[in-house]
């Protein structure tokens, strides 16, 4: 059937069995192709395998939120949650006449008050090696598979293409979390690596948090039903109000959480004292299966839309 002008296009962003970067590639540049005038893409820098990590931008207003996902490899579903959120954004935007409705509406109040800065796959490396394996080009396959634990099986790998945990790299409190986690050597997760700030990923997300001053960050994972606000005591007085309206628009848990550091939530609170927060979508066993996808879409939806109209 032909479509009329008041019917609104098919989502570009769908889930198959897997969504790896080629995957991701195509439909973000589908979305550029159909909303280029509304998104900007950049690319922050490139991931230990070479691949560009892109950062969209839409909206032209004072305050800037940030959200990124896909950081640890087999949570790779986040990635597609955001960026269906960024096309349902995109797409309120350009809404008219009898299309306009109270989403659209909401969309261009957002573009006008706000800025959106998204990464929306921060480890296409390892989002690629949890769902297909090691990449038969990488010089350093017999690590991985050593790492690994001679598994030939990655789907429970977390960590980038050296073996390093990226949501454990940043400067915040990095030798006691190394401590704690007494992992010495490249890991499917939780190995720190040397020091903080040595992997390319990590380094291109705190180079563009510097550089853009966020107001807000969500970071977005799996699993629990959870929202994390808090670090050190070094949050700001509204970041406990702020969580409790994310849990109960989405009806998640609001959880103060303690004995964990090096996270890139707990270094944007050490760093900025501003309100920083880890969401764990969706519950159950890592990686979450596609048939939760359209459920944790609504809370994400709800999650990010009450951070936009703070």
């Amino acid at each position: 059937m032909e479509k009329t002008a008041s019917q609104p296009p098919e989502r570009i962003v769908q889930v198959g069995t897997a969504y790896q970067f080629k995957d991701y590639s195509v439909q973000l540049n589908q979305l550029l192709d159909l909303y280029g005038d509304v998104i900007s893409c950049t690319s922050i820098g490139s991931s230990v395998l070479g691949k560009p990590l892109w950062c969209l931008k839409i909206g032209r207003g004072p305050r800037k939120v940030h959200v990124n996902a896909a950081v640890h490899a087999n949570e790779w579903i986040t990635a597609p949650l955001l960026l269906r959120f960024i096309e349902a954004f995109a797409a309120g935007c350009k809404q008219r006449g009898a299309q306009e409705n109270e989403s659209s509406l909401e969309c261009r109040r957002w573009f006008d008050n706000t800025t959106l800065i998204a990464v929306p796959m921060v480890n296409p490396d390892g989002v690629d090696l949890s769902q297909g394996g090691i990449d038969p080009a990488c010089s350093w396959a017999e690590e991985l598979l050593k790492w690994n634990g001679n598994h030939s099986d990655f789907s429970k790998w977390k960590a980038n293409a050296r073996g390093i945990d990226l949501n454990d790299q940043f400067p915040a409190y990095w030798e006691e979390e190394q401590s704690r986690r007494g992992i010495t050597e490249p890991a499917p997760q939780d190995y720190g690596g040397t020091a903080p700030l040595t992997e390319p990923e990590a380094i291109a997300l705190a180079e563009l948090t510097s550089r853009e001053q966020f107001d807000y960050v969500l970071s977005l994972h799996t699993q629990g039903r959870e929202i994390y606000w808090n670090y050190r005591e070094y949050e700001p007085e509204i970041a406990e109000q702020l969580a409790l309206r994310l849990a109960k628009v989405s009806g998640y848990r609001a959880v103060k959480l303690g004995g964990s550091d090096a996270g890139y939530k707990d270094w944007f609170i050490y760093r900025f004292g501003r309100p920083g927060f880890t969401i764990e979508v969706g519950e159950g066993v890592n990686p979450l299966p596609v048939s939760d996808f359209d459920e944790m879409y609504g809370q994400i939806y709800a999650i990010i839309a009450s951070i936009m109209d703070s």
